[in-house]
């Protein structure tokens, strides 16, 4: 049905890159959800008040929590799509991971409230009646609910959106909480055992933990995390492919998402000093031109001349390779040049080492400078450490 759906409501519904193909894609699916979990949500509580289940009934108001999330999920895609404007230059985009950090607050709340409502009825056991009414609204609600988890999955893994899957995994969440509730009404229908309550802490704690992990997949792009390695990977191919017209090397990729298609990132890629600086600096302009075209990307690259000519230059550059590439750990280093004087060589450079390092970056320093100094000790080394943001 959403398949058909997309087809006859979305706009060119392959170009999935663009904001407003995305947009279209979250606000119908939100719609989809709200109707389905409305549904639902209907069915369930009269199901729980037939069969007089407090997990059923619990998992009614669920469903109608569901169906808000997917009114959040709505409104959250509409807002993302909006045009920059001069109060927020880089687009509305982030909004789409704030509407998905709102859909795993519901569904902790959900979790906590269905927990409370266990432990009444624990303490406070009520007989349960399994009519083949309520049998089938229970099945039709597991089938449902997969039916909604599958597409949510299929289109956020599409759109690459958070919000989505945060939406899927709630769906995938109640599914197994309903089939938790319906094993449990068979079990009273069959033996008169009631485990109604334990049954609902059981799926409570379910549902709490999918809270939890839908909030770190929100949270995570807000704050700012590492851009995806396949990303990163078609950056360096780009830029490297004009290896033969200059290119030698890249180094301090930075990438900023502020929201799905609305990605900016800055790179220093390595020219060789002799060349003609117009050449060069067309060529850079070029590969900017190709990174936002190909990956729909904001691209500013800072041009590093590097000397390549210059005989001692290359030894010395081996001799400081050496030491860096005897450190444990993913360690590199750029922009390596060097300053003669009539009592001493500055060799100078930038050293990466990644997040965490068993060394604090002092003592990176210190130790590349004891050990370049017992090369010679004319040798100087002016050192800044950076870190790796990819």
């Amino acid at each position: 049905m959403v398949t058909i759906l997309t087809r006859l409501l979305v706009r060119d519904y392959k170009n999935t890159s663009d904001v407003k193909v995305r947009q279209a894609y979250g606000m119908l699916c939100g719609a989809i959800g709200i109707v389905l979990n409305l549904f639902l949500f209907l069915v369930k509580f009269i199901a729980g008040q037939l069969s007089a289940s407090i997990a059923i009934t619990a998992d009614a108001f669920n469903n109608l929590s569901d169906a808000g999330s997917s009114i959040i999920t709505l409104a959250g895609f509409r807002m993302a799509g909006q045009k920059p404007d001069h109060d927020h230059p880089f687009g509305h985009g982030r909004i789409e991971y704030i509407a998905g950090l709102l859909v795993a607050v519901i569904i902790l709340l959900m979790g906590a409230e269905l927990f409370k409502s266990s432990l009444d009825k624990i303490f406070n056991p009520t007989p349960i009646d399994a009519s083949p009414l309520v049998l089938f609204i229970l099945v039709l609600s597991i089938c449902v609910k997969l039916y909604m988890f599958l597409y949510n999955r299929k289109i956020s893994r599409k759109i690459d959106s958070a919000a989505m899957m945060a939406t899927a995994k709630d769906s995938i969440s109640d599914s197994i909480s309903t089939l938790v509730v319906l094993l449990t009404t068979l079990l009273a229908f069959v033996t008169d055992i009631q485990i109604d309550g334990w049954c609902g802490i059981l799926v409570a704690a379910f549902v709490f933990f999918t809270g939890v992990g839908a909030m770190k997949d929100t949270v995570s792009p807000l704050l700012g995390q590492p851009p995806e390695p396949g990303f990163v990977k078609k950056v360096e191919e780009i830029i490297m492919e004009y290896k033969n017209q200059g290119v030698i090397g890249i180094h301090d990729l930075v990438v900023h998402n502020y929201g799905p298609g609305r990605v900016m990132l800055s790179v220093h890629v390595e020219v060789p000093s002799s060349g003609d600086i117009l050449v060069l600096h067309d060529m850079i302009d070029l590969i900017e031109h190709r990174l936002a075209h190909e990956l729909n990307c904001s691209a500013v690259i800072h041009m590093d001349p590097v000397c390549v000519d210059d005989e001692r230059t290359n030894r010395m550059k081996e001799d400081v390779a050496k030491i860096v590439n005897e450190m444990e750990g993913n360690v590199t280093f750029h922009d390596f040049r060097i300053v003669h004087g009539p009592t001493h060589t500055n060799l100078i450079f930038d050293v990466e080492v990644p997040f965490n390092y068993k060394m604090s970056d002092s003592e990176v320093v210190d130790y590349l400078k004891n050990q370049i100094r017992q090369i010679d000790e004319k040798y100087i080394a002016v050192i800044e450490v950076d870190k790796s943001y990819t």
